[in-house]
């Protein structure tokens, strides 16, 4: 029998950032790990998440010197909880850390879906993906033939609103990304019928016009600003925008100035509305009973950007700040999950 695990290696912060986050900020420490009490049980991590959320904590929700939050899927490697035996798979939010103590009424078992590896709970069955369907169907309430545009659509959300919104009747989903290439992954991967790359080329506006030249219904808001300017701009009549992030702003000194032409929702009766996916948790079985059976048949398949060990949860955070990943930003942390088997890019 192993030995009871009585230590962690956490991740803290040093300081508050300046703009864009850098490596100094932050520290890795091993701190000791209480025995678990009654109901209790310790967690060793297999998946940590990163995510745009986290920029914003880092100002000041986040305690200086104390071991981060974040979504987490792990195993019951100890257990004082008739609720969480060892060899369970649970979904936590302690993250940034290898290993944790847990109650029952903190974490939710997984369930297991043959055929649908378990990492998904960290992407398109997980956070990332319930954002992108309640943006879908809760806020912007799309309807099947309707035209959806999707910014920062290479990223963990987007990726999800684009195969989801395909999924719920979409007849045209357009995109925008910061790259070329990941441009060609949207339109020959993703199921984006057309995209374009906002750093380069003419204006938003006039972009956003070539990929949808009659209008767009639907716009899933991942970052803000000039983005959310063009959008207002191609909104046909009764559109709707769901209001996700606004990377835009995360690092920036001060707020944005609003869009000039704030006053189109009025003009085409347009609905925009902000939400935070922690007020919708209801939907999540809605979610899976949607979702699995495509994941299991293939015609989803769950797009990860798998950073490879601990020591590098803060190069995966940073990666995913500056638009490095392509799908949803994880980390592996190496005692891996023997069912799992996702498609990822290195």
């Amino acid at each position: 029998m192993n030995a009871p695990v009585r230590t962690t290696r956490v991740i803290t912060q040093r300081r508050r950032p300046r703009g864009m986050p850098v490596p100094e900020d932050f520290a890795e420490a091993e701190l000791p790990l209480a025995a678990p009490a009654a109901g209790q049980a310790v967690v060793e991590n297999l998946w940590l998440s990163v995510d745009p959320y986290m920029r914003e904590c880092m100002d000041a929700e986040w305690e200086l010197g104390a071991p981060l939050e974040g979504r987490s899927i792990g195993r019951v490697v100890e257990s004082r909880s008739a609720e969480l035996p060892v060899g369970t798979l649970v979904f936590h939010r302690e993250g940034w850390r290898t290993h944790a103590v847990v109650a029952a009424a903190e974490v939710r078992v997984l369930p297991r879906y043959e055929g649908v590896a378990t990492q998904s709970f960290l992407s398109l069955l997980g956070g990332t993906g319930l954002t992108a369907y309640v943006a879908l169907t809760r806020i912007a309430r799309l309807r099947a033939g309707e035209t959806v545009y999707v910014s920062a659509a290479a990223g963990g959300v987007g990726t999800a609103a684009g195969r989801l919104a395909r999924l719920l009747g979409a007849d045209r989903v357009v995109g925008s990304a910061g790259s070329p290439a990941k441009v060609r992954l949207l339109t020959e991967e993703l199921g984006y019928d057309e995209a374009f790359d906002h750093r380069a080329g003419p204006p938003l506006p006039e972009q956003l016009a070539r990929v949808a030249p009659d209008g767009i219904d639907v716009y899933v808001d991942n970052v803000g600003g000039a983005h959310l300017e063009a959008a207002i701009g191609a909104m046909r009549e009764d559109g709707r925008i769901a209001w996700c992030g606004a990377i835009a702003q995360y690092n920036a000194g001060s707020a944005p100035a609003a869009p000039r032409n704030l006053f189109d929702l009025v003009e085409k009766s347009i609905r925009l509305e902000g939400f935070l996916v922690s007020r919708h948790r209801d939907a999540q079985a809605e979610l899976e009973e949607f979702l699995v059976p495509h994941l299991r048949s293939g015609r989803v398949a769950d797009r990860l950007h798998v950073t490879e060990g601990f020591e590098r949860t803060v190069e995966a955070f940073l990666g995913m700040l500056r638009g490095e990943n392509t799908g949803k930003a994880v980390v592996r942390l190496g005692h891996d999950d023997p069912e799992s088997s996702p498609d990822h890019t290195p």
